[in-house]
């Protein structure tokens, strides 16, 4: 229900209309028997007045706290040097390792152009000794067509 009043007020000043409202209650749908609880600890009431006069009173709502941060074992200065050198210590090992195998591949393929170039020049140089067309100033003796009387060549 809404109320319209009017106050006077002394002269020189307009009446204002003022409305008040009357809350409606609400009807709960299920009526749930009410259980006495006794709180560990009565809250304090709190009681705030407003600025056009009017009293709100109700309990203080205290900030939700969060929870404690777990408190972290400090790790000792001698601890993180051991583990920092245990790690350089593996990178050293795997550099070693990878140059020796850098060192191994590469001796394998020097052996591998020496051999190949053993194997063409070896090549080139029977080429020259077993060639038909090259001319050492001998004589060429064809044996099928050769006639041999009392132990002598004749051609």
């Amino acid at each position: 229900m809404n109320e319209t009043t009017a106050y006077s007020r002394p002269a020189g000043h307009e009446t204002a209309a003022v409305e008040v409202h009357t809350p409606t209650p609400i009807v709960p749908a299920h009526t749930v028997p009410l259980v006495p609880v006794r709180p560990g600890t009565i809250p304090a009431v709190a009681s705030v007045v407003l600025p056009d006069g009017r009293v709100v009173t109700g309990y203080a709502i205290e900030p939700a706290k969060p929870e404690p941060v777990a408190v972290k074992p400090a790790v000792s200065r001698a601890a993180v040097n051991i583990a920092l050198g245990g790690v350089g210590f593996l990178a050293v090992c795997g550099g070693l390792l990878m140059l020796t195998a850098f060192i191994a591949a590469l001796t394998a393929l020097i052996t591998q152009l020496v051999i190949l170039a053993a194997v063409i020049f070896g090549g080139w140089i029977a080429v020259q000794v077993f060639s038909a067309s090259g001319h050492s100033g001998g004589t060429t003796v064809n044996i099928r067509k050769a006639v041999i009387k009392r132990n002598k060549f004749y051609g």
